[in-house]
């Protein structure tokens, strides 16, 4: 029988996720997670297995604790008329932000080759359309009377905005604002144009 774990997991497991999130799943080396987490080799792998398992605990992590109370107005039975902007001025902070942690550890994932993995770029999908769907029923409580399909197209847009300035975070903070502040410009008018 192993020794029991002496160590607080989700306490470790935050502190990974913020390494994963500023440096990316290949660049992240087992001590970097070490010095992170303050936890030994052999107590990472006897809690997470691996390298990879333990990602796959920040990521869960990550849509628990940072995506989910970003998307939960949005999801709520009765969606405020500010809702999209309350969301989107709190992406314009955190992509302004000098946290070292800027953009989106999904879209990071995404982006790298361990995105390519089925499993990966399932979770990346279902945030996404999470994302526009979410989305899709704040712009209908901004603009009532619009109808779905136009709703739909309008949260497309704002989602394909947000995806950008998540991306571009990390290297051009100014045009992730930017990019931010086009969608919630999206959203205010009820139209493409903006």
């Amino acid at each position: 029988m192993g020794r029991p774990q002496a160590f607080d997991s989700p306490t470790a497991i935050r502190r990974a996720r913020d390494v994963f999130w500023s440096q990316g799943f290949e660049s992240t080396s087992l001590p970097d997670l070490e010095a992170a987490t303050g936890l030994r080799r052999s107590s990472l792998y006897h809690a997470f297995e691996s390298k990879r398992g333990l990602f796959d605990a920040t990521v869960a992590n990550y849509l628990d604790e940072v995506i989910a109370p970003l998307l939960a107005p949005l999801q709520q039975d009765q969606v405020s008329s500010g809702a999209v902007e309350t969301y989107l001025l709190a992406l314009r902070a955190s992509v302004g932000s000098t946290s070292g942690r800027s953009g989106c550890l999904l879209l990071r994932a995404a982006a790298s080759p361990i995105g390519q993995e089925a499993d990966v770029g399932a979770i990346v999908a279902g945030y996404r359309r999470d994302l526009t769907t979410a989305l899709a029923r704040g712009v209908a409580a901004r603009h009532p009377g619009i109808d779905a399909g136009a709703a739909a197209h309008l949260a497309s847009i704002i989602t394909a905005l947000v995806v950008t300035a998540m991306t571009l975070a990390p290297v051009d903070r100014e045009a992730a604002v930017a990019a931010i502040d086009t969608a919630r410009g999206v959203n205010a008018s009820g139209v493409d144009s903006a």
